[in-house]
């Protein structure tokens, strides 16, 4: 369990979400928004991020960021913290999964996705400790279910190996920083609920055709997805339990059988 209160909070929290223009973190600033919360939206396409902004509401603030740009991290930190009056939660979302053998996993491609997946992580973090501190505030990093619960899938080694940095990552910072409720979010089988969201954009299907099928044989794809709803109140939950979540993995009901 965390050190921070293990009271739920009802009040409205200042939220800054990284990797807001698609995917899950597209719809985790709306919801949060839709909640009453205030949300800062980061992420490197602003275009997108103002059409997230408006969905979300009219104090919904859309702010570049490049999490693989230390500077940008901490200008993008800056200017939600400034906007918001303060950061109460973060909420990591973003993060790139290359499909390729692990041998033609070249080094440029390492290079891109660790400088996403965990490098990114550690910089806006890094960013914004000194206001997570002063609210005692949570930090929520998405994981998945290949990191540390099924082996590494065939094809996936990069965005795996990545992912266990990352909850690495997340280990050392609540032991470092206890005063914050740092949160390992792993979701297993959601479809991201967002049309616009570019994961799988580069992924070479005539190899994604030969995996895909493994994985389901190994048990690694379930045949069942998570209804973005269940993933967006679950993250909620966590958010507004004042850190004393140190872990949670949301997974699809899988589907009766038919008879």
């Amino acid at each position: 369990m965390g050190t921070t209160s293990a009271t739920m909070t009802t009040s409205t929290m200042r939220v800054v979400v990284v990797g807001a223009s698609s995917g899950l973190g597209r719809c985790t600033g709306i919801d949060l928004s839709s909640r009453g919360n205030r949300v800062a939206l980061l992420a490197r396409r602003h275009d997108r991020l103002v059409d997230t902004a408006k969905e979300a509401g009219p104090d919904a603030l859309a702010i570049a960021c490049d999490v693989t740009d230390e500077s940008s991290c901490r200008a993008a930190i800056e200017e939600a913290a400034d906007g918001l009056g303060g950061i109460d939660a973060l909420v990591y979302t973003t993060g790139i999964g290359p499909l390729a053998p692990v041998e033609k996993t070249d080094a440029d491609t390492w290079r891109r996705i660790m400088d996403t997946n965990v490098i990114g992580a550690a910089l806006v973090t890094n960013a914004a400790l000194p206001h997570l501190t002063a609210s005692a505030g949570t930090a929520v990093h998405l994981s998945t279910v290949g990191a540390s619960i099924t082996p590494a899938w065939p094809g996936f080694a990069g965005y795996h190996v990545s992912k266990a940095a990352l909850e690495k990552l997340v280990e050392a910072y609540r032991v470092e920083h206890p005063s914050i409720g740092f949160t390992r979010f792993v979701v297993r089988d959601c479809g991201g609920g967002d049309s616009r969201t570019e994961f799988n954009n580069d992924w070479d299907m005539t190899y994604a055709a030969e995996v895909v099928p493994v994985w389901r044989q190994r048990g690694y794809l379930t045949g069942d997805l998570l209804d973005v709803s269940e993933f967006l109140r679950t993250l909620d939950a966590v958010l507004r339990c004042g850190g004393t979540i140190p872990e949670v993995t949301v997974t699809p009901r899988a589907s009766t059988p038919q008879k």
